[in-house]
């Protein structure tokens, strides 16, 4: 018995500060934003083109980023030719991802905008929603695209050292080499 006393006491510990909130909801405080789906970080990462995660698939599957190929040129040796091409694929890629992010913040505001005023419909419901979806499944495809075409400019001993100075390991398979700029160093 004196052990349940013990466990009891314990468990009351635990939970007492969760009790002492009255049930608040994680989301206490967010109904102030000026869209409620999305922290500040959560703009400015669309407003920026930050990948956001988006292409962790491609990245932890020995596609390498190309912001991290950039910054890593010096120890990947990138060949003028290679830099060229990195930065000429990350420009397209960040404007695209710019446009597609100012799009997804434009739906977001009006669907935010018809929740806050109660005039939301159901159409107007799936509309939207759908829209923020296929938007958002661009910008994935637009950042998971960029990660596919850097692998093809990069040497296999250039990726090995990427993922070397990224801290990946190698158990998977070894990353098809697509023709592309390989051994232009």
């Amino acid at each position: 018995m004196r052990l349940h006393g013990f466990v009891m006491a314990g468990v009351l510990m635990v939970f007492s500060p969760l009790l002492a909130q009255g049930g608040q909801s994680p989301y206490a405080g967010q109904e102030q934003r000026d869209m409620k789906a999305l922290s500040g970080d959560d703009i400015q990462a669309l407003l920026d083109g930050q990948g956001q995660g988006l292409a962790k698939a491609a990245e932890l599957n020995q596609y390498p980023g190309l912001k991290h190929v950039l910054k890593l040129a010096s120890p990947l040796q990138l060949s003028e030719e290679q830099h060229v091409e990195t930065q000429r694929i990350y420009d397209a890629m960040h404007a695209e991802a710019v446009h597609l992010g100012a799009l997804i913040l434009d739906k977001e505001r009006d669907l935010d905008s018809l929740f806050s005023r109660k005039a939301i419909t159901s159409q107007q419901l799936q509309n939207l929603s759908r829209e923020i979806a296929r938007l958002q499944g661009e910008l994935r495809i637009v950042h998971l695209q960029a990660h596919l075409e850097m692998a093809r400019v990069l040497t296999p001993a250039q990726m090995d050292k990427y993922n070397e100075l990224r801290g990946y390991q190698a158990d998977g398979p070894a990353m098809p080499h697509n023709g592309g700029h390989h051994g232009n160093q």
